[in-house]
Formats: C-alpha cells, structure tokens, sequence
C-alpha cells in the first residue's frame, strides 16, 4: 500500500517570521498558464531554511559513485521497512486478541494514523530547520522506542501507546527518504525513480508473511517487534555515516551552513514557536477525539449516549474550531501553511490521496482477519492475498514513473488509475463472500493496486511540480497529512461497522444455545479459528463477517466519487517545460 510528514526562515544565525512576510514560491495559481508556469521565474535563494541549505551543500559535493551507493541504501532500507511492516501487519491482530481486544484493532489504528499524519508537519519543519540528518536520527530513536514497547508490553493502552509512537517514526522515515530522494532528482525523472524505490515490496510480500507465520509458530509477536528493532538501526547506520562524512567534507569546503548561536532557552523558545506546539496539539487532539468513538461506542455502558463518548465529540470539533482560529488569527508560525492549499494542483493531488486511502482502509483494516477466519487462510496465506495489493502497485511504479518521464505529464497518466479503482472497489462487494476463490480474491486485489499505483505516485508530482525546492518538504508533509487522515476516517468507519455491526450479527446467527459465546469469539481471533470449518458456530462466525464486510466495502466505493473530482482539479503541468524555464529544483543533482 503506498505509504506512508514550515515556516520560513532566512539564512542560518538569524530569527526572523518569514512565514508570514514571504510568498510562497510558485504558488500562486493566479499566475500560471495553461501549463501551470509562472510568468516569471521563482527566486527562492533569499529565504531558504537551514536545513535546506544543508542538504543542497551536500548535494553540490558528493560524487557520482557517492550518489549512487546513496540511491542503493536508501532503497535496503526501503526494503528493510516494508519487509518489516508486512510481517507486523501479519501479527497484528494475534497481538490485540492476546490482550482479548480484537475489536479495537481499527481504535489503535485511527490513533497512530491521526497523529502519524498529524505529526508529518512537524518532521517537516524539523528537517527543514535542522537538517535530514538529524530529522533522520530522530525517527530512528523513535521506531527502535517504539518497537521495544510493543515487544515488552502487558496490556492493550501499552501496545496502543507502541504502535503510535512507532507509526509516527515509520511514516516520518519513509516521508524523509521521499524528501531525500527529491533532493537527489530532476523533476522529470523523480517518479521513475519513486517507482524504481518502491519495487521491494514485489519481495517483501511474499516474504513478510512467510516470516511472520515462522515467528508466530516457532517464537511469538514479541521477538518479531524486538529483532527487528535491532535489524533496522543496522540498515540506518550507513546512511548516516555517508551524511555525515559528505557534511564535513562541505564544511571543509566553507559552504555547508553555520550553526546558529541561539542559548538552549533561546533555541527552546524559538523552536517551540517554529514548530506550532499549540497547533500540534489541537490538530492532533482535535481528529483523535472526533474519530475514535466510532470504534469505541459499542464497548462504553450506555453507547452513544455515555458521557464520554459524547465529551470526545464535543471537544474534538472545540479543538479543531479552536485550531482553525489559532492558525488564522494567533499562530506567529502557521502549523498547516493554508497558502500551499490555494494552488489547485497541490489541493487535488492531496485530496486524492486522502480519498483514495478513506476508500482502501474502509474495506482492508479488518480484511486480514476476515481472510482468516472466513476464508480459512493461514497466516502466510491471507498476507499473500493481502498484499497483492501492494505487489500490483510496486510493480507497475516504476513503468508509471517511465511513462510520466516520456511524456512530460502526470494528471493524463495518473487518470488511468481511476477506471481501475472503481472496478476494482466495486467488484469487492461480489468477492467478499466466504466460498469466493482465491484466485478470484488475488484479482480484486490486484485490481486496485494498480489503480493505486497510478493514483498515488501522480498525485505525488501534482504536488511538487508547482513548487520550488524551498517547498518540497512542506508540500510532501500536507500530502502526507491528507493521506493520513484519510487512512483514519476509513479505520473509523471500518472500526464503527465492526463494533457496532458484528456483535450483534453474530448473535442473531449463533446457534440457539451458544449466543452466550457472542463476546469471547467477537473479542479474539484465536477463539474464532478454534472451531473446525463446517461447525455451526464458525460457520455462524462466517456469516456475521460477510455481512459486515459488505457493508464496509460499499462505504469504501462511496469515496471513490470524490477521488474522481479532486483528479479534475490538477493542472497538467509540463515536467520538461517547468524545468527548461525555470531550473531544476535543487543543486547538484545526478538523476
């Protein structure tokens, strides 16, 4: 699945609010063309940020092999990552079942989406004002935190807590190798090499949940979660190293930036303001609140109307009101920087991400479990047809990401992903029965990878073609933002239908003496793959997981209007013609 984020600032050494006082570079819609191009060429020397700076000094003196070795670590981490978010993935739900809460499987994952998506400003700002390197460090300290919780923890809050933290790192990684690789591109080639980036998920799909299945049966979830805590800080370590050493060598040079002379409680203060933590807060707190009771209404006393779930609703739409106000009339760093959002392209190309991920969580958050249980798949098994889905996308990126390079366009190239999507969604609401084929189920899947893979490496250019490199990690983290927040809405709506839905269908189909059973096999998947297939109460279990099923999976076909609109917003800008007129964005670029 394709995955999964600043204010302004002069020159190193000086605090100045250049959010407010500077346009943003190439933004304007009202001056571009038919092809999206400004009248004038962008100038954004005069207000590029510190960690911007950096990486371009470093761009401007790593060699030709230092660059490729670069692409080619970048890419095993790539690798690294997938291989290990496919074998967690495969385990997740034995995890929540262990602490018998299978049911809140979507409510950990609303959590670490929001604030994962949330957070994708900050690691932009972050990397902006800091630097890669350091953005880089930071995420790695908080997936190997994050990964040793989720190996030692006791109880569902503690695996909850883990997983956001983890999220929030591995989203913020992948976000900063996609600036990195941006760096390192023209805009012509950048989706020819995302794609090529992307294709180690045609290995890891295959191998993700083969291991996991080894794990369960021969250790358990917990070594899966501490190995690789260790495994991925091995695949970090060169790609610092070479920062590090290409950083010295521009300092040595004398054009790598200089530090700021700020005090710790200046530093303190100015960053507390760079990076919006009012903003934050209220953002994150806001989505968190109005989300979650959909996942968690069933299982408080008196339902809908409990008290605390009534509270979340409230102060969630307080906490947005309150951040909207905040941004518009208080914010001395705006934490959303609204201009970006006025040029159309970068406005649909993020809406489509979002949509497309409302759509794909509707139906593939409890589809793992459903494999299972209803179509009586083992672990490996269900994880292959799982990620079909992803096999479809990662194969065809790189031949999308081509095609976008011959053609010099993406809005064309990324609108043959649509037909392929709402077919693909809509033939989903004929598979999702019990007794449909594998073979049938691979397809579906495949089906909608391949929309995705269009959908989600074009809308990626509609973002970053209208912009100068100043921008590109900003516009990067608000597409990341939307993605999320899609992803969040889906495991919303999944998680309603799911706790709302499924008890109550597995009552009325439970044999007549064992609907006292209704609670244990709704909160575990373990109790649920205990009866024999053919036994009336798994073949009850069955039932009440197709009915459910299709009603998440035409929720997930809703969406899939607005995608289609939000594709009519992009401009189809010209790749060549942008970088002929105006210059590639960055320096010292080999692809």
């Amino acid at each position: 699945m394709p995955s999964l984020d600043i204010a302004q600032a002069p020159p190193a050494g000086t605090v100045v609010d250049m959010e407010k006082s500077q346009p943003a570079a190439g933004v304007n819609s009202a001056a571009h063309d038919d092809d999206g191009l400004d009248d004038k060429p962008t100038n954004d020397k005069a207000f590029k940020q510190e960690g911007v700076q950096q990486v371009e000094a470093i761009t401007q003196v790593w060699t030709k092999p230092t660059i490729i070795t670069m692409f080619v670590l970048i890419y095993l981490m790539n690798f690294a990552l997938a291989f290990q978010s496919n074998i967690q993935t495969a385990l997740s739900a034995y995890v929540t079942s262990s602490f018998d809460a299978h049911g809140l499987l979507a409510s950990v994952g609303v959590i670490s989406t929001v604030v994962g998506g949330v957070s994708s400003l900050t690691i932009a700002k972050i990397i902006d004002v800091w630097g890669r390197v350091e953005g880089f460090c930071f995420m790695m300290v908080l997936l190997t935190v994050g990964q040793i919780m989720k190996a030692a923890c006791k109880n569902v809050e503690t695996y909850a807590a883990a997983q956001t933290l983890y999220w929030v790192a591995y989203t913020g990684l992948l976000y900063i190798l996609n600036v990195v690789m941006a760096d390192m591109t023209t805009l012509k080639n950048r989706l020819l090499i995302f794609g090529i980036n992307n294709t180690p998920t045609i290995a890891t799909v295959f191998a993700g949940p083969r291991i996991a299945e080894l794990y369960y049966d021969n250790l358990n979830y917990r070594w899966a979660f501490g190995s690789w805590a260790i495994i991925l800080v091995g695949f970090a370590v060169p790609i610092l190293v070479i920062f590090v050493l290409q950083s010295r060598k521009a300092k040595k040079l004398g054009i790598y930036p200089p530090r700021s002379n700020r005090t710790w409680w200046q530093s303190t203060k100015h960053y507390t303001v760079q990076f919006d933590v009012v903003g934050l807060i209220l953002c994150t707190g806001g989505f968190a609140l109005l989300l979650l009771p959909f996942s968690l209404a069933t299982s408080a006393p008196h339902g809908w109307q409990t008290g605390y779930i009534i509270a979340m609703f409230v102060v969630g739409g307080v906490c947005l009101i309150l951040f909207a106000l905040w941004e518009k009339l208080l914010a001395p760093v705006q934490y959303l920087p609204w201009r970006y959002l006025s040029d159309r392209t970068i406005l649909g190309g993020s809406l489509v991400y979002g949509f497309m991920f409302c759509s794909i969580f509707c139906w593939d958050t409890y589809y793992y479990s459903y494999l299972m249980v209803a179509n009586n798949q083992s672990i490996s098994n269900a994880g292959y047809i799982l990620n079909a889905f992803s096999l479809g996308s990662a194969f065809l990126s790189p031949f999308i990401g081509a095609a976008t390079r011959y053609t010099g366009t993406y809005k064309y190239v990324g609108a043959v992903g649509l037909p392929l999507m709402i077919i693909g969604t809509a033939i989903l609401i004929k598979f999702r029965s019990p007794g449909t084929r594998v073979g049938l189920l691979v397809f579906g899947q495949l089906l909608n990878g391949f929309g995705s893979g269009f959908l989600s490496l074009c809308s990626q250019m509609a973002v970053m073609a209208p912009v100068s490199h100043q921008e590109i990690a900003v516009v990067l983290a608000i597409y990341s933002l939307f993605g999320s927040i899609g992803a969040s809405i889906g495991e919303a709506i999944a998680g309603a239908l799911w706790t709302n839905d499924l008890p109550t269908a597995l009552y009325a189909s439970l044999p007549e003496g064992s609907k006292n059973l209704t609670e244990s096999i709704y909160e575990s998947v373990v109790v649920q793959l205990s009866y024999p297939v053919g036994d009336p109460i798994r073949d009850a279990i069955n039932e009440a997981y197709n009915s459910v099923m299709h009603k998440m999976v035409i929720a997930g076909a809703v969406f899939m209007v607005p995608t289609v609109g939000s594709l009519l917003l992009w401009r189809n800008i010209n790749l060549k013609k942008v970088e002929q007129e105006k210059g590639t964005q960055g320096k010292g670029n080999l692809f």
